[in-house]
């Protein structure tokens, strides 16, 4: 399928009560309002397509920029692509995708270290959720890389944009459930930290509090693999 015909299958996918639930989380349009579950059937179909991806991408429709980081293919994502795609992000659905993407590549650490220090929301919180995927048990990042990242956290995670404080959270616990010698520091930054404000709108969506988020996780992981 070439992107008219994407587009095209786009539109008829979309549905108004999702263009009001994209709204409600802040997505403007153009947009069409298609469910994550036909974006990701629809991925399924078409595969890994890069052309397409970039094609989809520069539509600036946010429903196709969606569907382009799932058709991306991340080993051909170098610098040059990341920061101009990067400029283009104005909304955390969007933002989130994203940085799930470039996770993927070759230039994920290199662009979260440059990114989270950025003062602009959704460069910033790209960069945090960089993070927070790089984080995981099989992450690219080291164990001394993100405890070293806990300092900027509590420093800043109250001043920093709305957003950007929801996904310096959210990298918090990533980093505490790794393994428990991360556990440990964060959750003591976390309780440094305290109450994380996030102004999530005219959704429900509230912000976990890392230190209960972390037992959690870890109590849930150990339960099964007891199970196993």
């Amino acid at each position: 399928m070439n992107c008219a015909a994407v587009l095209k299958e786009l539109e008829a996918m979309g549905t108004a009560q999702h263009r009001k639930v994209y709204a409600r989380h802040g997505v403007a349009p153009p947009l069409f309002g298609v469910s994550y579950k036909n974006q990701g059937l629809l991925a399924k179909k078409l595969k890994c397509n890069h052309a397409l991806a970039c094609e989809l991408w520069d539509s600036g429709n946010h429903d196709a920029r969606v569907l382009a980081t799932m058709v991306a293919d991340p080993a051909q994502i170098d610098a040059r692509l990341a920061e101009r795609w990067v400029k283009d992000l104005g909304n955390y659905v969007l933002c989130d995708a994203f940085a799930k993407l470039i996770a993927r590549t070759a230039v994920a650490e290199a662009k979260a270290q440059k990114w989270l220090a950025s003062k602009k929301e959704w460069i910033g919180r790209a960069g945090w959720t960089i993070v927070a995927h790089l984080a995981g048990s099989d992450g690219a990042m080291d164990d001394a890389e993100l405890l070293a990242l806990l300092p900027q956290i509590e420093a800043r995670i109250h001043t920093a944009p709305n957003r950007v404080r929801d996904a310096m959270n959210m990298a918090l616990i990533s980093i505490g459930v790794r393994n428990a010698k991360l556990r440990r520091a964060a959750l003591a930054s976390a309780k440094r930290i305290g109450k994380v404000e996030v102004d999530h709108g005219a959704t429900g969506c509230k912000t976990p509090d890392a230190a209960d988020y972390i037992a959690k996780t870890v109590a849930y992981r150990q339960r099964k693999a007891a199970a196993r």
